[in-house]
C-alpha cells in the first residue's frame, strides 16, 4: 500500500517527542483499519469502495491515521511453520525490579523474538518466540534467556496450535474460518 505512505514506522519504542492527544475515530476510520489489518496491500480504490467514500477521502484518512500513529506500519502475517519456524512458545519471565528497559533491549536481540510485553500478575514479561525446532527453543531459553542477569526465572509455554484472528477468510467476504491443517 505504497500510496498511503511508504516510510516505515518504528514500533515498540517510546515516541521521540510529545504527541498530541489522539483524535476520535469514527466508524469509517475503524472500517478502514479493519480492512487494512485484513489486507495491508489493499489499494486506496478498494478501501474507498468498501467504506463508501471517495479515493481522496480514503487517502486522506489513511494518511491521518498514519500521521497520528494509529497505524504504525504495514506488515505481512507469516505462517511460521511453513517459514521454517515450527516451534513457538510464550515464555514468562520474572525480572529484577526496575530493569524492564534493559531486559527489553536484550530480548529484542534474541533470534525469533516476535512479541515482548510488560505485564502485571505473577510474572513481569511475556515473550513470544518462533524457532526452527524444540532444540533451538531449549537453547534459547536455557542459554540465552537465563544468562541475562536481570532475569530471575522463566516458564515456557509451548504453542501447539495458533489461530490468526485477523485472517480475512475466504475470498468473497463472509466470516473468517481457520483452516485445519
Amino acid at each position: 500500500m505504497a500510496a498511503a505512505g511508504s516510510a516505515p514506522v518504528p514500533s515498540g519504542g517510546a515516541p521521540s517527542a510529545p504527541q498530541a492527544p489522539p483524535r476520535p475515530l469514527d466508524p469509517i476510520d475503524r472500517s478502514i483499519m479493519r480492512l487494512l489489518q485484513a489486507d495491508g496491500r489493499a489499494s486506496i480504490r478498494s478501501v474507498a469502495e468498501q467504506v463508501h467514500v471517495s479515493r481522496a477521502n480514503a487517502y486522506a484518512r489513511i494518511n491521518r491515521l498514519i500521521d497520528d500513529g494509529v497505524i504504525r506500519g504495514f506488515t505481512a502475517r507469516v505462517n511460521h511453520e511453513r517459514a521454517g519456524q515450527g516451534a513457538s512458545a510464550y515464555i514468562t519471565l520474572k525480572i529484577v525490579q526496575n530493569s524492564w528497559r534493559t531486559v527489553r533491549e536484550k530480548l529484542r536481540e534474541l533470534p525469533g523474538a516476535a512479541h515482548i510485553a510488560l505485564v502485571s500478575g505473577d510474572f513481569d514479561v511475556l515473550l513470544l518466540v518462533h524457532t526452527p525446532d524444540n532444540r533451538t527453543l531449549r537453547e534459547l531459553v536455557l542459554t540465552r534467556l537465563q544468562s541475562i542477569p536481570e532475569v530471575l526465572s522463566t516458564r515456557t509455554l509451548l504453542v501447539f496450535e495458533e489461530t490468526d484472528l485477523l485472517d480475512p477468510g475466504p475470498p468473497g467476504g463472509g466470516p473468517a474460518i481457520a483452516a485445519e491443517e
